[in-house]
């Protein structure tokens, strides 16, 4: 895990490697331009719930952080702490927010962020953030922020289909040493919601308990584990 401002921590499996590009590929290639501080400015991912755009920032972050001074914000879960989070940021080559859909309307928020865009600029930095709408269509109390965000690079995130989560969960099992079989994929997708975050926790189950049993994830062995999770629940 990598410690970064704020006290949030980043996972060690939020790198580029883990990413699928499928439909994306365009995003992927940006973001990683703007991590080896190649993109200047103002980045912008928006897509919906499990579109991958937490991945991406995590990622930029960990990329970022092995040559320049980086961060990644959660705004959607420090929110309620106040715009003070945000102190200290400037000194950062690159930045990353989460969710700022989160707090745009809310003119605290936005001359807070809006300052660190400019210093940011200055120095030849990056911001790069998140919302699930393109910033045209959210309603600004700062207009000068909503146009310097418009005027960046905007990319719309498209969710993964059937095949490409498939291919997205196999990826992210080999870079742990697993492997997923087919009828094992099979028999995950018919029983559990089809959204890549819950997937994603299904795998981290899987391989804590692959590793600790040294077992394939089999369908039987899936069975096992999930049923132990059950009574352990006390379901």
């Amino acid at each position: 895990m990598r410690q970064i401002p704020l006290g949030v921590r980043l996972p060690d499996r939020a790198v580029f490697a883990s990413f699928l590009p499928a439909r994306n590929g365009q995003a992927l290639e940006h973001v990683q331009r703007l991590a080896s501080g190649a993109v200047a400015g103002v980045s912008w991912l928006c897509g919906s719930a499990g579109s991958g755009k937490t991945h991406l920032l995590q990622a930029a972050c960990a990329a970022a952080s092995e040559r320049r001074r980086a961060g990644y914000v959660p705004l959607a879960q420090v929110a309620p702490l106040g715009v003070g989070v945000l102190e200290g940021l400037p000194q950062l080559q690159c930045l990353c927010l989460d969710d700022i859909d989160t707090v745009v309307g809310q003119s605290a928020w936005e001359l807070a962020i809006f300052g660190l865009l400019r210093e940011l600029e200055e120095a030849g930095g990056q911001l790069l953030v998140s919302a699930q709408a393109p910033p045209a269509l959210l309603s600004w109390a700062l207009p000068d922020l909503g146009s310097r965000c418009t005027a960046g690079t905007v990319f719309q995130l498209r969710v993964l289909d059937e095949d490409e989560q498939r291919a997205a969960l196999q990826l992210r099992a080999r870079l742990r040493g697993l492997e997923l079989p087919e009828e094992t994929w099979q028999w995950l997708r018919k029983r559990f919601p089809r959204d890549m975050g819950s997937l994603y926790q299904l795998l981290d189950t899987l391989d804590e308990a692959a590793l600790a049993a040294q077992r394939r994830l089999t369908v039987p062995f899936i069975r096992e584990v999930l049923h132990s999770a059950t009574r352990a629940r006390g379901d």
